[in-house]
């Protein structure tokens, strides 16, 4: 490990633990951390709390939220297992002047919200009253392809967000070994979504694939600190790739403090280099991000930006004649009947038997797999 006492830069940053790999894969101390290091930007950080005591993060945590649980302000990291929210705020701000733990972004701020999946859309509405400029959300829920897409309640929220100029980032899920499964809110249009790498920049393997995957950050021995301010080495998963991607969208942000959400998230997928299978692919998107490029690079406006095209087609008013859901799980479409001519009691009853086997399928996925807020990166 690197002494604390070791200063690099502006500010005298101490420098972070040689197992922080993605700190030489990004150069982030000479090329970054010149440039900026995150002042004046706000991560709200959804997860299971924060430890804010621990040296590593102190003065980095900002008061919020319990969600769920009892009353509270979230700075109690409430994960039965090591401290999931507490690695992730340490991997966004940590401070390393504990066991040395730094964050790619130590100058930005972490507001803890304390929720669950289940219940995103109050805490996403707490962000945006409490002023955050990026939203992390490193859990999720899986649920077949059949089950339909993002909760209403859950988009009107997103959609709130983006217009209040927030950055979404969400974990794109550990489940590749059980084939396809979407993750909620990683595929909600508005939210980043983010798959994993090892140091060799390839794919990892347990990263769950998807069409709405935007990019990918290290998710393979991603160290970090637990709510006892001890340091956890070879964690793995796509949630400390999401934590990662929020801090670099925090040093955007930081930047170009004026910039529109919609043209950041484009310069962090638009400057990504292309790993895995060329070109784009379900488990990294359009590649590994590069916070220097992000922050330098000339970004043509027609470069990508899947983010916020999924946001633009669902903004479109609805075409003459077709029905959309009021309520529940937006893209869940009921079979439609013929416009004309009589409905028969043979496609009726073929209906009703489609929708039970479909209701069916989605209670036993949602019963029995669950990409939980721990398993996330353990």
């Amino acid at each position: 490990m690197l002494s604390a006492a070791t200063m690099t830069g502006a500010n005298a940053t101490p420098s972070p633990r040689e197992e922080e790999w993605w700190f030489g894969t990004w150069d982030i101390q000479k090329k970054v951390w010149p440039i900026t290091k995150g002042r004046g930007v706000t991560v709200a950080l959804i997860d299971t709390g924060v430890n804010a005591t621990l040296p590593d993060l102190r003065g980095a945590v900002l008061p919020g939220t319990n969600i769920i649980g009892p009353k509270g302000n979230g700075l109690v990291d409430y994960d039965k297992k090591f401290g999931h929210g507490t690695a992730m705020a340490a991997l966004i701000a940590g401070q390393g002047t504990g066991v040395g733990m730094v964050g790619i972004a130590p100058e930005a701020k972490v507001l803890s919200i304390h929720s669950g999946v289940e219940d995103l859309a109050p805490a996403i509405d707490y962000a945006i009253e409490r002023g955050a400029d990026v939203i992390n959300v490193s859990q999720g829920l899986a649920s077949p392809p059949a089950a339909g897409g993002c909760g209403t309640d859950l988009q009107r929220a997103i959609s709130r967000a983006i217009r209040k100029n927030i950055i979404l980032t969400a974990a794109a899920g550990n489940d590749a070994s059980i084939g396809v499964m979407n993750a909620e809110p990683a595929l909600c249009p508005g939210f980043m979504a983010v798959g994993g790498v090892d140091y060799r920049f390839d794919p990892w393997v347990d990263s769950q694939p998807a069409p709405y995957v935007a990019v990918a950050a290290p998710g393979v021995r991603v160290g970090s600190i637990g709510k006892n301010g001890a340091f956890i080495p070879n964690l793995e998963g796509t949630s400390g790739a999401s934590a990662l991607t929020a801090g670099v969208a925090a040093l955007v942000r930081s930047k170009y403090p004026d910039m529109p959400a919609r043209e950041v998230v484009q310069r962090i997928i638009g400057t990504a280099r292309d790993v895995g299978t060329p070109g784009r692919d379900d488990k990294t998107g359009y590649g590994l991000i590069r916070p220097y490029h992000a922050l330098v690079d000339r970004v043509p406006q027609d470069a990508p930006n899947p983010v916020f095209a999924a946001l633009d087609r669902i903004a479109k008013p609805p075409v003459e004649g077709s029905r959309q859901p009021s309520n529940g799980r937006s893209g869940h479409r009921l079979p439609q009947t013929a416009r004309t001519g009589t409905r028969s009691a043979i496609i009726l009853i073929s209906i009703g038997v489609g929708i039970v086997a479909i209701l069916t399928a989605v209670a036993i996925y949602a019963s029995i797999r669950r990409i939980n807020r721990r398993r996330m990166i353990s």
